[in-house]
């Protein structure tokens, strides 16, 4: 694994250097969306929606669509006066049972591995935690936002978890679920008896994601069966190559317009140089004809 953040976990006097990486990865199926004729990938433009203009990257701006519809653009200066942090500590604010927190609030989740100067007053933490049955509620700023989150053990290892705010989770508002569906003293022991026959522990090697191991065997099956497509190579390596000719053409049209000239076609250029080439040919010829007839003439 790679570190993706270093800075220091402070609790009272304490400060110990660790490394932060991710503690999980994402294993979902990854298509791209490709032309079914020859497997070659799709590309998207990024266009304005009122004049239908290609915008280049350096003229896209941040903005922030009001309840109304009304849009409003932030600049770079803007973002520079909002609150933002670049502090590298991972400050604990205070140690909590661990049952106080809602599952519902867990966000993503990193492993902090300690320098190796700081691995006494890691492991101080990490049985302190699990004796107590503790999780430290801490305040940390990643990509220069400040965030909550939780430090707890993971096998023998601190585990920071960030937290949603509370207003990021929804209520459950559900008209259905009112006192007319309260199930009966019989239908409750029913389930009880169907809970307790299907009770057990969790164990997650039992579990396979087979959507994703179907989909590499139909895969696999393809490669070796020789259904590949190999696309040409793209001429145009970002994409926007034509794009910006277009634009450029557009560009030159709109200032031979404003100076009042007819705006550019390269159709009479091509048939001009056409007319030029059969001009040439044809003075070829008659000189050919010209030069024969004189060697006529002199035998």
């Amino acid at each position: 694994m790679r570190a993706i953040w270093k800075g220091a976990v402070s609790f009272g006097l304490v400060n110990v250097p660790i490394r932060l990486y991710s503690a999980t990865e994402n294993h979902d199926v990854q298509f791209r969306q490709v032309h079914r004729e020859d497997g070659g990938r799709i590309k998207y433009q990024r266009t304005c929606s009122i004049d239908g203009e290609v915008v280049s990257y350096d003229d896209i701006a941040k903005g922030y669509e009001t309840e109304d519809g009304e849009m409003v653009v932030l600049t770079d200066e803007d973002f520079k006066e909002l609150p933002a942090t670049s502090s590298k500590e991972i400050s604990v604010e205070k140690f909590v049972p661990a049952d106080q927190i809602d599952p519902m609030l867990y966000d993503k989740s990193y492993y902090l591995e300690p320098d190796k100067d700081s691995t006494k007053p890691y492991v101080l933490l990490r049985d302190a935690l699990e004796k107590e049955n503790r999780v430290a509620v801490v305040t940390v700023s990643i990509r220069t936002r400040m965030t909550m989150a939780v430090l707890r053990v993971h096998d023998g290892v601190i585990v920071m978890q960030t937290l949603l705010w509370p207003d990021e989770i929804r209520k459950p508002d559900f008209a259905t679920l009112d006192d007319e569906g309260k199930a009966t003293k019989q239908e409750l022991a029913m389930a009880d008896l169907l809970i307790e026959q299907l009770a057990g522990d969790y164990e997650p090697d039992e579990y396979e994601d087979d959507y994703a191991a179907a989909v590499q065997a139909l895969v696999k099956a393809k490669v070796e069966g020789g259904e590949v497509q190999h696309a040409p190579e793209s001429k145009d390596d970002s994409g926007e190559v034509v794009d910006l000719l277009a634009a450029l053409k557009k560009s030159v049209d709109k200032a031979k317009a404003g100076r009042g000239e007819a705006p550019s076609d390269s159709a009479p250029a091509k048939s001009s140089s056409k007319s030029t080439t059969k001009k040439t040919a044809a003075k070829k010829t008659t000189a050919k004809k010209t030069a024969k007839k004189a060697a006529k003439k002199a035998s």
